[in-house]
């Protein structure tokens, strides 16, 4: 096993590295541009779920190890990670619950005519004003006028990035880690040589440091809204127009966009039509924004890249990058797996 590592990158996946990695007693250093919420990381709406990475027989396993390790952090008040209600929708065909949700407790969502329900053209699932624990309604206005076809329900993780991120750093430093910001390296030889190991989780910055052509910038743009009132599970809804609303501690994230771009201004009218997707959805007025914030998912055509190299002066490099939109679902089984790799 390497004495020293060094870690290129502190968003969710250099963060979580570092942490297994000098928790075990490794000399570990941290070297980035941005850390934390500075990163494409502080951007996600991070409710776990699998969601564009590839390929499944490796995304699967890695995101179920870590759904495991949240569960206990969902017992740690500080780590802002909380368990939650997420409903998947789709607008059009039948949703297909994934055979890994299954034993997870995944439930279909009872489809209803939307006439059954007073006051809603589109209701799609009966929801009912009655029950305090639900969320204002799936319903969307009287001037919706297309509908969710088929959903399911599923209790996941979520991890408050305003809180969580925060507390892997901490965590780290807590443990000895060392943290250098406002870094950049043109390649990984050119990390002090006093360093062993290099890790690289440098999300779409691997581009440019190591040349990969296959990752390509998949541009999310989100509001940050007030707190809504009754709102207490995730609405995600993956066909056109992408839209999720996710509850945090302090306010709410609504979203989104997935499109191939590496444009990170935040666009006006994107996000007049995230805001009002989501309200239509919700059955509410249009909040006012608090916060736009735009981020690139770092997915890779090829798949995640979690492989063991050697740089040009000989010295070790484990590669773990190209989480696509589940950088914050693979953290941990990805963080173990590399620890694997450095210790074969």
């Amino acid at each position: 096993m390497a004495k020293r590592i060094a870690i290129v990158g502190a968003g969710v996946s250099g963060l979580t590295c570092g942490v297994a990695f000098v928790e075990r007693g490794y000399p570990t250093t941290i070297f980035a541009k941005g850390v934390g919420q500075q990163t494409t990381s502080g951007v996600a709406a991070a409710v776990w779920f699998p969601y564009d990475a590839e390929p499944a027989e490796k995304v699967i396993p890695w995101a179920l190890r870590t759904f495991d390790a949240l569960v206990d952090l969902a017992r740690v008040p500080e780590s802002g990670v909380s368990m939650i209600e997420t409903r998947q929708f789709l607008r059009s065909n039948e949703i297909e619950i994934p055979d890994w949700a299954i034993p997870l407790g995944a439930q279909p969502l009872p489809v209803v005519i939307p006439s059954e329900v007073e006051g809603s053209r589109c209701a799609g699932f009966k929801v009912s004003p009655r029950d305090p624990s639900t969320p204002p309604a799936y319903a969307g206005s009287a001037q919706h006028d297309h509908c969710f076809a088929s959903g399911f329900s599923l209790r996941v993780p979520l991890m408050d990035t305003t809180i969580y991120l925060d507390y892997l750093t901490a965590r780290f430093r807590k443990a000895g880690g060392e943290i250098h910001a406002n870094v950049h390296f043109k390649k990984l030889e050119d990390i002090d040589r006093k360093f062993d190991l290099v890790i690289n989780c440098a999300g779409i910055g691997a581009r440019e440091l190591v040349h990969d052509a296959d990752l390509e910038p998949h541009r999310g743009q989100v509001a940050i809204v007030p707190k809504i009132e009754g709102l207490s599970c995730a609405v995600v809804c993956d066909d056109a127009p992408l839209m999720y609303a996710i509850p945090r501690a302090n306010d709410c994230v609504f979203g989104g966009t997935n499109d191939v771009s590496d444009n990170l201004a935040a666009d006006p009218a994107t996000t007049q039509r995230i805001v009002g997707e989501c309200s239509r959805v919700l059955n509410i007025d249009n909040p006012r924004v608090l916060a736009e914030r735009v981020g690139l998912r770092p997915f890779r055509r090829s798949g995640v890249r979690l492989e063991r190299d050697r740089l040009a002066d000989g010295r070790t490099v484990i590669h773990n990058y190209g989480h696509g939109g589940a950088g914050f679902t693979l953290s941990w089984g990805c963080a173990r797996e590399v620890l694997e790799a450095a210790t074969s």
